[in-house]
């Protein structure tokens, strides 16, 4: 049985192979079905949505955990209840198998708990003059 793509090793690009065409993204998009493929084929988004800032905030954190430590760097942008995250290799300017199973790490990421642990101190509450 073949592994899924999130247990699979994501092995960084070193160049020197072409990026995978429309047709050989499809099976990997089978599997992360949530994510787009752009007009270019070339980049892989997705959208999560949070119920608050702090949330969504938790999730770029623990993504960029994820990215240091199998150096597999998304582009993320973060706003209130929602982070976009972006995927593409760009030593070959397009895309590689190594996309998609961040792609589906990032998605288990999603799907657990995301604890303060991901989260700096909030500030101290604001006096009020009386």
């Amino acid at each position: 049985m073949m592994p899924t793509l999130a247990q699979r090793p994501c092995i960084p690009c070193r160049g020197g192979v072409e990026p995978l065409t429309r047709e050989q993204c499809a099976p990997y998009l089978a599997e992360v079905s949530d994510w787009e493929l752009d007009t270019t084929a070339r980049c892989i988004k997705r959208r999560f949505q949070f119920h608050d800032y702090r949330t969504a905030l938790a999730f770029a954190n623990a993504v960029s955990a994820l990215a240091e430590e199998i150096w597999h760097h998304p582009e993320l942008a973060l706003g209130w209840g929602f982070c976009d995250v972006s995927l593409t290799t760009r030593k070959i300017g397009g895309l590689h198998e190594s996309d998609f199973v961040m792609a589906a790490r990032i998605d288990a990421l999603a799907s657990g708990p995301l604890d303060s642990a991901w989260l700096p101190p909030l500030p101290p509450p604001r006096r009020t003059k009386q």
